[in-house]
């Protein structure tokens, strides 16, 4: 069983996927996945905060996001896309979240949700994202390391 965090993000990736496909007003997806039972114990606010922070950096984490692939926004599967913007959020507006925690969890959300590729490329795009924007963390990781 994993944590309610892990699970919130799951539900927020669910919940981005469909904003992105559908344009779905937020209010009305934020309600709908709150609601439903079957999403079991989930951090709440957690959610919250994954869906509708990343809705409103949108245009920050698309732009890092292609700084870091060769592929166009567009033509990123959707799952994939859900999980970098996830992803890319935790690593660049949530610094209480370490940066392999970030990666960790969205490489394990594009193993369950995306293709069988999926996953190493969402580990690498995030993987340079944190060394870009969590340098600091990196190195003294690295060094306690050692």
């Amino acid at each position: 069983m994993s944590s309610p965090k892990s699970s919130a993000r799951q539900v927020a990736l669910q919940a981005l996927y469909q904003w992105q496909v559908t344009g779905q007003n937020l209010e009305e997806l934020q309600k709908q996945f709150e609601g439903d039972p079957e999403y079991g114990k989930f951090h709440k606010n957690f959610f919250i905060g994954l869906l509708t922070g990343v809705v409103d950096k949108i245009s920050d984490l698309d732009t890092v996001i292609s700084e870091f692939t060769s592929r166009d926004l567009e033509k990123i599967d959707p799952i994939e896309k859900a999980v970098l913007r996830l992803g890319s959020y935790e690593l660049l507006f949530k610094p209480e979240v370490p940066y392999r925690v970030a990666i960790n969890e969205s490489v394990k959300l594009a193993k369950r949700f995306g293709s069988s590729k999926s996953h190493t490329f969402v580990n690498s795009v995030l993987d340079k994202i944190a060394k870009k924007s969590r340098a600091v963390e990196i190195s003294a990781n690295i060094k306690k390391a050692k």
